[in-house]
């Protein structure tokens, strides 16, 4: 099997070209109404396939990358804190453009976009569904038809998330660390005293809000709940900036908690915080604003994507409206390697 080109550090994929992701674990948004930006409650516990070979579905061997324990209607955000040079990264649910709506592509395209920018993409917390915002990402098991997957193309086979990552291409890529070259020097000499020698500020990894094998297991998809403020910014370079091929890909696999304890011999991590208690504790949610960044139009296929509750049935978990002192604004080490598979 072919080495994907991610690894695992921690519970982070680090994909080529310097592209770091992490899952979060968050509160689920009320399927009414456009909320501030969830907190971050954790990192989701990220494994490979491959350390598993005895207890994992055949199917899933065939297919490689990483696995993460999810609770039935739980939220998740991803977290590209620590990306180290520009990158396009897409993003599948279920093998369906989580930008775009279009269907899994191995090239990158504009029209519509089908990959988000980093680092300018802080994270990303859902489906790109309207004009600055998106719909949540919320687990749900294959077969019912909730599913982003099941809603744009009719049937569910693949579920999951899917990550590819594109470098900028080798030209752009020399003038880019030419120019953080030069604005470092910039910086340093803006710092030192006169006459002062100092050493270089070393970059910081943003971090995320403290935001025997069976034939086959219970598999799991994402699916949509409520709306946030969000947007989901539009590459403002030439698409022949980036690489034509990409450079890694990871297929990310999601697990109930009892296959995850079968698998992995692991406890998975407890059922997730009650929104409610958490609000009413006065902790903060978040609202990020980026005056100079453009947002991408959604696309007609993802904003009639349905929330989960039309499939599950109402929610029941009540909601309280965090009060505007809690709305806090955010601006303006190699592991093992992930194996790839056939997907």
């Amino acid at each position: 099997m072919a080495d994907s080109g991610v690894r695992t550090d921690g519970n982070t994929l680090r994909l080529p070209g310097g592209v770091a992701v992490r899952f979060i674990r968050t509160l689920r948004l009320p399927e009414t109404g456009t909320h501030p930006l969830p907190p971050g409650l954790g990192e989701f516990p990220a494994r490979r396939v491959a350390d598993f070979p005895d207890t994992v579905p055949e199917d899933w061997r065939a297919r490689g990358g990483v696995m993460l324990p999810v609770y039935l209607r739980e939220a998740m955000w991803l977290s590209f804190g620590g990306t180290a040079e520009p990158a396009a990264l897409q993003v599948g649910v279920g093998k369906v453009c989580a930008v775009s709506g279009k269907p899994w592509s191995d090239r990158l395209s504009r029209d519509p976009q089908n990959y988000v920018v980093l680092p300018r993409q802080p994270w990303l917390d859902g489906i790109n569904s309207g004009k600055g915002t998106v719909r949540q990402f919320v687990a749900v098991p294959l077969g019912l038809g909730a599913t982003v997957e099941g809603q744009v193309t009719g049937e569910e086979v693949w579920g999951g998330v899917q990550l590819q990552s594109f470098p900028l291409n080798e030209r752009e890529l020399a003038k880019w660390r030419e120019a953080e070259r030069r604005r470092s020097e910039r910086a340093r000499a803006i710092t030192l005293p006169p006459g002062g020698f100092g050493m270089p500020a070393m970059p910081m990894a943003a971090q995320a809000p403290a935001r025997s094998a069976p034939a086959s297991a219970p598999r799991m998809g994402l699916g949509v709940g409520g709306s946030m403020r969000q947007e989901v910014y539009a590459d403002d370079r030439p698409l022949t900036s980036w690489a034509k091929e990409p450079a890694g890909r990871v297929f990310v696999h999601l697990v109930t908690p009892p296959e995850w304890r079968r698998i992995t011999g692991e406890e998975p991590p407890p059922s997730p915080v009650d929104r409610a208690a958490y609000t009413r504790a006065g902790l903060p949610w978040f609202d990020y604003y980026d005056q100079d960044a453009e947002d991408l139009a959604p696309t007609d296929t993802l904003g009639t994507v349905q929330p989960v509750g039309d499939w599950l049935g109402d929610d029941h978990e009540p909601w309280q409206q965090p009060t505007p002192g809690q709305v806090q604004p955010l601006k303006d080490a190699h592991g093992k390697p992930v194996e790839d598979g056939d997907w």
